[in-house]
């Protein structure tokens, strides 16, 4: 059993491909998603940099831990020791346009550049990899597969697109283990450079739209990605949703659900701040697990995550151990802040059904209270398919506020604004403003269960609220 990070130790899976190349250069250093294979290549002892287009917590952590990043697209920004062809492999986002300078400058001069999701393919292909897929649910169920592992005599690397609490980070390196979690991003179709044995998908509500065009394109992507998985395989779904595995007629096939499903929940008792139930598999039950984050919607991702690990060699005294012990993945339903009058809760929900789910498990737990959702819309494209499922999801608050779109990779679309949903929102207690207005607008009124929800940089606003509601402390 381990109970602490390990993204120093070497790993034992390598590629003989990536291995070739002294020097990592990423475009878009910056993100979740690429954080954690900077962190692999720190550890691999190799050169990195790479350029982002701002300065973020996250990046401060990974300039401390080696690496060499800058914040201007200049090529005179390059370090000398990335613009060696032979020796520098390019790592980059699918985000980044093709119009980006140090992207065309790579290109031109003929490097060798790799998409995130290709190099973490090549990484994982030799070892057991665990693929964690689905429009919502994937970060929480891959941290927890990844954390159960861990603590079990199983052990496992993970690649996780959140950062797991309980390790402070969104990387794990084993020494001794061949299995490998993931985050299969299904963005760009970013998954299908993944190899699974053990394939989970938990949800495939139509998303990303920019990319997928409509909702059958976009689900045949995961049936794809199910066509992935190996001969000796496992697939694990939960149950209705409506993709058509390809896989291998060998691989063999398991759903779950809260209710039903070969993995399900029984015996649910929510009360006093504890959630307990016990889990249903093909083989028995493991009776009265504890969720260490008790909350509706992680018991669901609690089954997919048991079944993966029953199914790794996990022991039942270990996975509920585990469970109990579960921190969460941060912005991940992350509780910030709590007195017996006043909690602030921080979530990275930005689809319509994320945002539904996250409120609706805050209203259970907080029933007599009144709940203030400050929502972020997160792309323009999103914004502007989905403003009537937003404005149905935000709808269940007390209270609104609703903040400008993050742009995030994409450019305004005209008539496209934070308007088309504040419009539809049903509730009269609703109010939309910039980010920079926030906090005044929250010192001038009583607040009991505010949310933050959004996937942009809806977060830097934390510490101000956190300590706007200290300097307002009262027991």
């Amino acid at each position: 059993m381990t109970t602490s990070s390990t993204i120093d130790m070497q790993p034992n899976h390598a590629s003989p491909v990536i291995e070739s190349f002294s020097n990592i250069y990423f475009i878009g250093i910056g993100g979740i998603g690429m954080s954690n294979l900077v962190r692999y290549f720190l550890a691999q002892r190799k050169n990195v940099g790479g350029y982002d287009r701002t300065s973020t917590q996250l990046s401060k952590l990974l300039e401390d831990e080696g690496a060499i990043i800058h914040y201007q697209d200049n090529v005179d920004s390059i370090p000398p020791q990335f613009l060696n062809s032979h020796t520098t492999l390019i790592v980059y986002t699918p985000a980044v346009p093709t119009t980006h300078t140090e992207f065309v400058y790579f290109q031109q001069k003929g490097f060798t550049m790799m998409k995130r999701a290709q190099v973490l393919g090549d990484i994982t292909k030799l070892s057991d990899a665990i693929c964690c897929a689905g429009t919502h649910g994937k970060t929480t169920v891959s941290t927890m597969v990844a954390y159960i592992l861990r603590q079990s005599q199983v052990d496992c690397s993970a690649f996780m697109g959140g950062i797991l609490k309980n390790y402070k980070s969104n990387l794990i390196l084993s020494k001794e283990s061949n299995i490998t979690v993931i985050e299969a991003d299904e963005y760009d179709r970013s998954f299908h450079w993944l190899h699974p044995w053990i394939a989970i998908i938990t949800s495939a509500n139509p998303d990303h739209l920019d990319i997928y065009h409509n909702a059958a394109n976009y689900r045949e992507s995961f049936e794809k990605f199910t066509s992935l998985i190996r001969e000796d395989g496992y697939l694990i779904m939960r149950k209705d949703i409506p993709v058509t595995p390809k896989c291998p007629a060998s691989v063999k096939r398991y759903s779950y659900s809260l209710n039903s499903g070969d993995f399900h929940a029984d015996n649910l008792r929510i009360g006093n701040g504890t959630l307990f139930f016990d889990f249903v598999h093909p083989k028995g039950v493991i009776n009265d697990i504890e969720l260490g984050v008790p909350i509706l919607i992680n018991v669901e991702n609690a089954i997919a995550a048991a079944a993966a690990a029953l199914i790794s060699g996990a022991q039942p005294h270990e996975i509920k151990a585990a469970l109990l012990g579960y921190q969460g993945a941060k912005r991940r339903f992350d509780v910030r802040y709590k007195t017996n009058n006043r909690v602030l809760i921080d979530d990275y929900a930005h689809h319509p059904d994320e945002v539904l789910a996250s409120i609706s498990s805050i209203k259970k737990l907080y029933n007599k209270k009144k709940i203030t959702g400050i929502f972020q819309p997160h792309l323009y494209s999103r914004t502007r398919d989905f403003a009537d499922e937003f404005a149905n999801s935000l709808s269940l608050l007390d209270e609104l506020i609703l903040l400008d779109i993050y742009p995030a990779r994409e450019e305004p679309i005209e008539g496209v604004s934070s308007q088309l949903i504040f419009d539809k929102v049903t509730i009269d207690n609703k109010t939309l403003c910039s980010k920079d207005e926030v906090v005044d607008l929250l010192r001038n009124s009583h607040h009991e269960v505010v949310v933050t929800l959004g996937a942009g940089d809806i977060d830097t606003l934390l510490p101000e609220i956190e300590e706007l509601f200290r300097e307002n402390r009262t027991e």
